[in-house]
């Protein structure tokens, strides 16, 4: 996990790209009928414009938001690591789907209309479990993983 602030926002950068990459493919994929090949490079241009909100949007609301939910919930000097990293996860998904799904509802899906709370509505009810899954099972452990090795091989070659 994150030590200072410029790992914070590297580890920021990995999980928003990984994140946003894939629930834009899903997106797309739910847009189209089901997923097909041309749906990994589709997604590829909605990618600069999302990742800037995603990662804008953790770094000042929800990453804080989520922090502080879960050290209301649990303690970081009793509770099990993995708990607290759980805990930090779904506060995020609860506050990112929202807000994300928001932006997408303004950018991709009719905009400022007359139906614009339920489109939103629809689409985060739609995005939540995609977002809740990819981020407890994938994004969160591969990113997690990506991380540790790239700073616990700087440290070791600190260390020497």
């Amino acid at each position: 996990m994150p030590k200072t602030k410029l790992q914070e926002v590297i580890f920021t950068v990995f999980m928003v790209i990984v994140m946003v990459y894939a629930m834009v493919c899903y997106n797309i994929a739910f847009a189209m009928g089901g997923m097909q090949n041309k749906v990994f490079v589709a997604a590829l241009s909605e990618m600069p414009i999302m990742c800037a909100i995603g990662f804008v949007l953790d770094m000042l609301i929800a990453g804080p938001l989520a922090k502080k939910c879960a050290f209301k919930v649990l303690n970081p000097q009793k509770d099990r690591p993995i708990f607290i990293i759980l805990a930090i996860s779904v506060f995020s998904i609860l506050f990112m789907c929202p807000m994300m799904s928001f932006a997408a509802t303004i950018l991709f899906n009719g905009g400022f209309n007359s139906e614009i709370v339920a489109t939103w509505a629809g689409l985060t009810v739609k995005n939540f479990s995609m977002a809740f899954f990819w981020q407890i099972f994938v994004a969160g452990p591969l990113v997690r993983f990506i991380f540790g090795k790239i700073f616990r091989e700087k440290s070791k070659k600190a260390e020497k």
